[in-house]
């Protein structure tokens, strides 16, 4: 499969990129977080790339610059995203080990039948309204997790079982498609 430099250099690409190259420094900002500045600090590299993951699609659809490649780097960009905030949320507060055990099987899954669809020349093509739903709530929910250290236990309770039904809403509706002729798996090559 060969890609054309209109499909490889576009602007949602990089935007896409660029969110992929900040996981690490939100990492390594939120792990040596120790004051509210440091976790405000943490949260605004976090929120540039919520916003730069609203902006790649916005313009992606807005200026027709949607891509195969866009296509499959923006989830992985969320989704290593989304990955490593859960990860450094669990590793500062074990509350939160639910919704990462959750999430593991859900992308698990995902990335299983992706792997699937590729190897008979299909893929998704793009996300369905539940897997957006579910992108949004996440991202609002650990901004809040990552702000606001000092929730009480019942509130984090709260906010990982609001995550978890949203990401169980999610992968039903993934699975539904992977397992039935839906009109959002198409072939590769168109």
């Amino acid at each position: 499969m060969r890609y054309s430099k209109k499909e490889i250099f576009t602007i949602p690409n990089f935007l896409s990129l660029f969110r992929i190259l900040l996981i690490p420094v939100y990492a390594v900002l939120y792990m040596k977080a120790e004051d509210a500045k440091d976790y405000i600090i943490a949260a605004t590299v976090f929120a540039a790339s919520a916003l730069t993951d609203m902006v790649d699609g916005f313009i992606a659809r807005r200026f027709n610059m949607r891509s195969r490649i866009g296509i499959m780097l923006d989830p992985l960009a969320d989704k290593f995203t989304q990955g490593i905030v859960i990860i450094c949320l669990t590793i500062r507060n074990l509350e939160i080990l639910p919704l990462l055990v959750i999430f593991i099987i859900k992308e698990g899954f995902m990335f299983v039948m992706a792997c699937r669809l590729l190897h008979s020349g299909k893929m998704l093509d793009g996300a369905l309204w539940a897997g957006k739903i579910c992108t949004t709530v996440l991202f609002v929910s650990m901004a809040v997790l990552v702000v606001f250290k000092n929730i009480p236990t019942g509130g984090v309770y709260g906010i990982v079982a609001t995550c978890a039904v949203f990401m169980i809403i999610s992968l039903v509706s993934y699975a539904k498609c992977f397992f039935t002729a839906s009109e959002h798996i198409r072939d590769i090559d168109e």
